[in-house]
């Protein structure tokens, strides 16, 4: 199961109508602690797919608090910007906004290759 997180509606509803296609189980959260009481009480979410920039909690600090919850969670940083703000570096494998369904694919077959 996919977990999106992404505080824009519109982008949120699209990338998970778009895991929806692709044949895969989605959940939705529009802030990191939302994404984070679903983690906390679903064991099925395997996948995180998250937005850097929201208030309150980047998608950064959300990996960072998703991994400690759920060590084997695969999380995929989606983000429209060329480099992170404040100089941050992350080795999570990452989306560039705005991105094609194909994409999305590419790094979901990536995952289920590793399992």
């Amino acid at each position: 199961m996919v977990l999106v997180v992404d505080d824009d509606a519109l982008i949120n509803i699209g990338t998970v109508d778009m895991v929806k296609d692709l044949g895969y189980q989605a959940l939705d959260a529009y802030s990191g602690p939302e994404a984070l009481d679903i983690l906390a009480s679903n064991s099925q979410v395997s996948i995180l797919i998250t937005d850097y920039a929201m208030p309150g909690m980047t998608g950064l600090e959300l990996a960072d608090r998703a991994r400690t919850l759920r060590p084997d969670l695969h999380v995929l940083l989606a983000t429209g910007y060329g480099d992170l703000p404040n100089g941050e570096v992350s080795d999570l494998p990452r989306l560039d906004k705005p991105f094609l369904q194909a994409d999305l694919v590419a790094y979901l077959k990536s995952v289920l290759a590793e399992a």
